[in-house]
């Protein structure tokens, strides 16, 4: 298919940057700072990375933009995303792209139009729960207990709490702790 021109490559741009914002895991690696001070930034950046590897790329599939994003959050964020949220928006992205190649600019206005109307309702939010336990000390929420989130499930927050109870914990020899979902 042939490249974007000037005015649907905007308008992919304003897509990937709905979809980057209305996920709840990267708004959750934002919010908490787990790109260091640059966190909003990075976020920001992800967008211009997304559009170069789409524009440096011919025939991407899904599962290629699948991994790009997994290593941005992994490199920027340090956050393994393994909550099934990653190949929802790689695959968003993937459509929208097709789209917009195809010039079906009213579906990704449209499809926009409803990732802003969901962006205003509210962002994801990792908050630690107190428990009865809690009273004279404060409870820590590990960053990966608040990692794990699902794309529209969860509502408008997540309670550590409640990720405690729906997730298991694997320790990796590198060091990291993968946060999965119970079966």
């Amino acid at each position: 298919m042939a490249p974007l021109t000037s005015s649907t490559r905007e308008l992919f741009s304003e897509a990937v940057r709905a979809v980057l914002e209305t996920w709840p895991v990267l708004q959750i690696a934002v919010d908490n700072g787990f790109g260091g001070a640059y966190s909003q930034q990075k976020a920001e950046w992800m967008v211009d990375a997304l559009l170069q590897y789409f524009n440096d790329n011919d025939d991407l599939q899904q599962e290629e933009v699948e991994d790009f994003i997994s290593e941005l959050m992994n490199n920027e964020f340090d956050t393994v995303v393994d909550d099934g949220s990653l190949p929802q928006v790689a695959q968003k992205v993937c459509v929208m792209f097709q789209q917009c190649q195809q010039s079906k600019l009213t579906e990704v206005r449209e499809q926009i139009n409803q990732l802003s109307q969901k962006k205003s309702a509210g962002r994801a939010k990792a908050t630690p729960a107190k428990t009865p336990n809690d009273d004279d000390e404060e409870e820590e929420c590990d960053d990966e207990e608040a990692m794990d989130c699902d794309g529209g499930a969860a509502g408008p927050s997540v309670n550590s709490a409640a990720v405690k109870e729906a997730t298991s914990h694997e320790e990796q020899d590198d060091g990291w702790t993968v946060v999965r979902r119970k079966k």
